[in-house]
């Protein structure tokens, strides 16, 4: 590694320190925010609604951050990276605001949206605003600083979140954004003066209206399929024909229009195809095992809510110590072998989980979730950074997005998709309130991040053998 790469270089004593300082915090709003809320899903359930109902705290938000990735991302390349990352924190800011206040579980739910559409400016704006202001080589660094925010949010996210269940006040763990939100504005619009080099884009309406209706229609019959109608009823077939037509209608329009809300001509590039398969995958393992494990553990063996949390943060604790030191080793070996080995390390993990839940035990599902934590970190950051680093400026934004996009809409689906299994098993069993439903839920729900694990290291399998950095920054492949 050259000197350019040095603690100087990246920013820590230049004017890209306080710039860096400013992402790290606007990202510790969406990772606290991925750990503090499932250890509070039994407390918020016994006040606001039943427990068939908590997915969509999860799935609504992850929808609103799906769809609304790809819009933010255009208008980035047209009106500059500072606006939409300050528009994204302003609406997590109301958002978590009006959940605090939040009177019943719909109420709450809606109030999610909001927060979800900040979430879908402020993570992507991050990343994209890394990838502007520092090399490829030096991202491999940089890289480190901003997973550490990953690494403590995944112990102050779960344990904040357990003290607030168990003093019965969970609203504190939307209101807890206030503060963050306040300073994360202020130090942006202080230190991040952006060199824009903008250019006018349509923004296709059409497709992210099509977007939403699509994906709406399928969590929804995924989500009430069994539970608030049954799997064989017209309410059933209405969502999923609804949701398949709007998708294949978004296909065909985003495939004539000047500047597809998605563009899927990027993924004829067989380097975007995978990451972005990749990113898929990533977000519905993340969301299978942070949502449902602290139910899982809470519901089986009654553990306090701090204690589920912390075995589940065990996840995001490994997450940002592979990816700080992930740089190291895709500099070396290239970004497909760097994929692989932590795909097969994550695999392996799903497998265990799936194999060991039908004996709960909070110390075996934290090594079980670090190692998983471990190898997803060693395969998430290498694949956002080369698709970054395979695209120019006026195409970051969109690549980037894109790859956030796959992430939302991985874990928008996959809590679906894990839902509606964990919902029919308890609709058969002795209910939400039997420690053995709890157990046969969780465990068809494990098989089914098992195996979505496998077919992302398949994925990961298919991704270009020469896709390795060079000393220059730029990537061949």
């Amino acid at each position: 590694m050259t000197a350019s790469v040095d603690r100087a270089s990246i920013g820590l004593r230049s004017e890209r320190g306080p710039i860096l300082g400013a992402l790290m915090l606007s990202t510790g709003l969406i990772a606290i925010d991925a750990t503090i809320l499932a250890t509070a899903v039994p407390s918020i359930v016994r006040e606001l609604g039943s427990y068939q109902q908590f997915p969509w705290l999860f799935s609504v938000y992850l929808l609103a951050q799906a769809v609304s990735v790809p819009i933010y991302s255009r208008f980035a390349d047209t009106v500059g990276r500072k606006p939409i990352i300050l528009l994204g924190i302003a609406l997590f800011l109301l958002g978590s605001i009006l959940c605090g206040f939040a009177w019943s579980m719909p109420a709450l739910i809606v109030f999610r949206v909001i927060q979800g559409l900040g979430a879908g400016a402020v993570a992507p704006m991050s990343m994209t605003i890394v990838g502007d202001i520092y090399t490829v080589a030096e991202r491999a660094k940089v890289q480190g600083y901003v997973a550490s925010v990953w690494a403590v949010s995944s112990v102050v996210g779960p344990a904040l979140g357990g003290i607030f269940a168990q003093l019965d006040a969970w609203r504190w763990i939307f209101w807890v954004n206030i503060p963050l939100c306040l300073i994360a504005g202020w130090m942006l619009l202080r230190t991040y003066h952006e060199k824009k080099q903008t250019q006018r884009h349509r923004i296709d309406y059409a497709g992210a209206v099509l977007l939403t209706i699509g994906l709406t229609g399928i969590i929804l019959g995924m989500l009430e399929g069994g539970n608030a109608w049954a799997w064989l009823s017209v309410q059933s077939a209405l969502c999923f024909g609804v949701g398949i037509l709007a998708l294949a209608a978004f296909v065909f329009v985003e495939r004539r229009v000047a500047e597809p809300i998605v563009d899927l001509r990027l993924a004829r590039r067989r380097l975007i195809l995978t990451t972005t398969i990749v990113s898929l995958g990533v977000g519905a393992l993340m969301i299978g095992v942070t949502s449902f494990a602290p139910a899982y553990l809470e519901g089986s063996i009654g553990i306090a809510p701090l204690l589920s949390g912390l075995a589940v943060a065990a996840l995001t604790l490994g997450w940002p110590l592979s990816a700080a030191n992930a740089g190291r080793l895709y500099l070396r070996i290239g970004f497909r072998r760097t994929t692989l080995i932590g795909m097969s390390i994550a695999t392996i993990a799903a497998i265990a989980l799936a194999a060991v839940s039908p004996w709960p035990n909070p110390f075996v599902i934290a090594g079980v979730a670090f190692l998983f934590g471990f190898g997803l970190g060693w395969s998430a950051a290498p694949t956002l950074i080369a698709a970054q680093a395979s695209v120019g400026w006026g195409e970051r934004g969109a690549v980037t997005g894109m790859n956030a996009f796959a992430r939302s809409a991985g874990s928008a689906v996959g809590v679906a998709v894990f839902g509606a299994i964990s919902n029919s098993v308890i609709a058969q069993g002795a209910g939400p309130g039997d420690p053995d439903t709890i157990i046969a839920a969780s465990f068809w729900v494990f098989v089914a991040v098992a195996v979505t694990a496998v077919l992302t290291l398949l994925a990961a399998a298919f991704m270009p053998k020469d896709a390795v950095v060079e000393r220059s920054g730029e990537v061949d492949g």
